[in-house]
Order: structure tokens, then sequence, then C-alpha cells
């Protein structure tokens, strides 16, 4: 069975557009996880365009009260900037049961590739080997068809994520042969290596389906931005258990 974690991004997005504290990205995920969600991610920056500090350490509550997963994507690399304290200073003082580490910067709308490792590796070492001090799971964000994943076994990656972004293109354009075939390869590959694969990036209802019936063994997926477009119109516990149905078969 493939785990759901519901990326409640958004729902900051809409409340900071404003100010003030609404909608609740709390209240949020807490309907999501009443809803059968296996887990919660956010994704905070530096210039905290939508997840802040303090919405981290209240999801951090949320997740733990309710023993599901907590994963924390951001790139390691981006340094503590005014109130925000650096991923690193959140991930050790939450201690979320996953880490995904994106090579995302300030200028990316979102988040748009994956880690080239031949040059990233070697930094990223440090970083892999405090989040498992901390028993954090570490997962990295890395494109279908990356020649990379020897040397993400090596620095001692636990998982893959992978970007899905060119994937959702191709079924939108209506042939996604091509993509789902790369997809696939990769996660085989990952996992003759011992490396368990995750999956993200502008997955939907209509398009999660096919991706979970051609790659195999996807242990989980992260879904915000089409999840939460979706819920405006059918409500986010009807469209949280759309998803779920579409993971378990």
């Amino acid at each position: 069975m493939t785990a759901l974690s519901v990326n409640v991004n958004k729902i900051a997005v809409l409340r900071n557009s404003r100010g003030g504290t609404e909608p609740s990205v709390l209240n949020a995920a807490y309907t999501c996880l009443l809803a059968g969600a296996n887990g919660i991610t956010v994704h905070p920056r530096p210039d905290q365009r939508h997840i802040k500090p303090e919405d981290v350490f209240e999801l951090a509550t949320l997740c733990q009260q309710h023993s599901v997963e907590y994963n924390i994507e951001g790139n390691p690399f981006a340094p503590a900037r005014g109130s925000y304290p650096g991923l690193m200073s959140l991930i050790e003082q939450t201690r979320p049961s996953q880490a995904t580490l994106v090579p995302d910067g300030d200028g990316q709308l979102t988040s748009d590739h994956g880690f080239n490792l031949q040059t990233d590796a070697e930094k990223l070492i440090p970083y892999i080997q405090q989040l498992k001090q901390w028993g954090v799971r570490v997962s990295i964000f890395m494109d279908a068809g990356t020649p990379d994943l020897e040397l993400a076994k090596q620095i001692g990656v636990d998982r893959i994520e992978i970007y899905t972004g060119p994937f959702a293109e191709q079924c939108e354009a209506g042939n996604a042969t091509q993509a789902i075939a790369l997809c696939a390869q990769t996660a085989l590959q990952a996992q003759t290596l011992g490396i368990g694969v995750n999956a993200g990036h502008d997955l939907s209802q209509d398009n999660l389906g096919l991706f979970l019936s051609q790659v195999p063994n996807v242990l989980e997926v992260s879904i915000g931005h089409a999840l939460i477009g979706e819920a405006l119109y059918d409500g986010l516990e009807v469209t949280v258990a759309n998803y779920l149905k579409l993971c378990h078969r």
C-alpha cells in the first residue's frame, strides 16, 4: 500500500495572502488526518511565502499526537534568515519521521528538478549523517532517469522522491508513455540498491492511478497543490478519501 502524505503549504499560502490565522493550517491538517491521510508534509522556505516556523512546530505536535508520519522538505544549504532558523534547526527541534532534501532556491516558484549528485554528493554527506543521528529518515528529491542512484546509496540516502512533474505534464498532453517508463525504471534501479521510493509533484486524481499502476512499490506520495485545489470543490475529507482509494488499489 502507498502512503498518502498531504502537503498543506497551499493552505498557508491562502492564509498569508490575507494575514491573520485563517484558514488554519493546523485545522486543515487535522481534517486530513481524520479523513485517513497517513501523514503531513510541509516545505518551509527562507522567504516564508507559505509555511512559517510556528506552523512546523504545531504540525509536529499534531502528527506526534496522532502517531502519523511527518515529512519536512527543504533545502539544507539555505541558511537561516530573519525569523527562519534554517531547515536543519527546524528538523532538530521537531524530529520528523522523514526529511526530504530538495535543491530549491528563492527564485523557484516551486521545486522543479532533483539533485545532481555529481556536484552535490559531498556537500550533502554531513547533513545526511546529522539527520540519521537525530533518528530522521532521509529522502532526496531526484529526477526520473537520474544516473546518480549508486551515489545516493553511497552517501547513505534511505529513500528518493521521484520528481513527477514531467510525468504530469506528459499526462496532460495525452501521452505519458515515455515519462512513466522512466519513472518505473528509476524506481526499480533504486529498489535494487535497497533505496526506498517516494514520489511527488503535480500528482492528481487524474494521473495518480496510472502512476501507481506502472511504477512498482511506491512507499509514499506527497500531494498538495492538486489535492487542495480539488478540495475547494469537494471538501477536504472527500478529496483525501478519493486519493486514499487510488493509493490502496
